[in-house]
């Protein structure tokens, strides 16, 4: 069978993360993922079929010590389907997500739906009982990669931010900025404006693919504006987009392919920073 992949876009979670047009989801009845790191080894076990799984468990081992978690989701309670959207995607991973401790078990989950989602369920333990607590964190759409970005500090997921998406226009045409959450302390804690370099190289994408929507007359751009936008509010570029934004007005760049139901010129730029304010990304 087959499954969409990540939105493949311009942005540079494309780039780390699609790997290819369409991806074969196996249609099994039963199937196994492992990985192991120092004295920690996770095993992911599910059956049934495409997009619903039959009894998931995950079995950690630490030390000698085994526990077996009935894995359940609140998105896709008991069947959920592994996140096999990239090729060699690891599904179950053993990493260090903090600056130090023992180790955490991370699950790829896929909890299915035409354009939803990417679940990451991480299983961390106790710092005194050992016993593993669960918590997990939807990322939409986008997908989501481990990467080990400050050394010493930990992996953090590398994604793009769901939020945008049909926010302006439809999801092909819709641009969705950079957003990394590192996992602390029990809790998943966006962490995007840490990385300025990745957010410079992010934005640099976006702005390139508006350039390009020049070729099309500019009939729905405001997607990848948008995108640009928070980018560049999360710099601090806020009067930079601001001239950008009317320029573009005045030029008559900035559409929806929506139209009438979305907005375009100056609408749109009163709309952008309404949801850029609610979202977080003005200060």
């Amino acid at each position: 069978m087959l499954r969409f992949p990540l939105s493949c876009r311009a942005g540079l979670i494309a780039a780390l993360v699609c790997a290819s047009l369409f991806v074969a989801v196996p249609n099994v009845s039963a199937a196994t993922y492992a990985a192991t790191s120092g004295d920690v080894r996770a095993v992911f076990t599910y059956g049934g079929t495409f997009p619903q799984s039959r009894n998931p468990r995950l079995t950690i081992t630490r030390a000698g010590k085994v526990v077996v978690v009935a894995v359940s989701s609140k998105w896709c309670g008991r069947q959920c389907w592994p996140d096999t959207v990239s090729p060699g995607h690891p599904v179950v991973h053993v990493v260090r997500l903090g600056r130090r401790g023992p180790l955490d078990v991370v699950l790829d989950l896929y909890s299915g739906g035409a354009h939803c989602c990417t679940v990451e369920q991480v299983f961390a333990p106790g710092a005194s009982s050992g016993r593993y607590r669960q918590y997990e964190y939807n990322f939409g759409d986008p997908g989501v990669k481990l990467e080990s970005l400050t050394k010493g500090a930990g992996d953090v997921f590398l994604s793009a931010n769901d939020s945008f998406a049909y926010a302006f226009t439809d999801f092909a045409a819709s641009g969705l900025p950079l957003e990394i959450v590192r996992f602390s302390h029990g809790a998943f804690h966006n962490v995007t404006r840490s990385f300025p370099q990745l957010i410079e190289r992010d934005a640099t994408q976006w702005l390139r693919a508006f350039h390009s929507a020049a070729g099309s007359h500019y009939q729905d751009s405001v997607g990848v504006a948008a995108a640009w936008a928070a980018d560049e509010d999360m710099l601090g570029h806020v009067t930079r987009v601001q001239d950008f934004l009317q320029r573009e007005v005045r030029a008559g760049h900035l559409n929806s392919g929506l139209r009438p139901f979305e907005p375009s010129g100056q609408k749109f730029v009163v709309a952008l920073q309404k949801f850029l304010r609610t979202h977080g990304f003005q200060k």
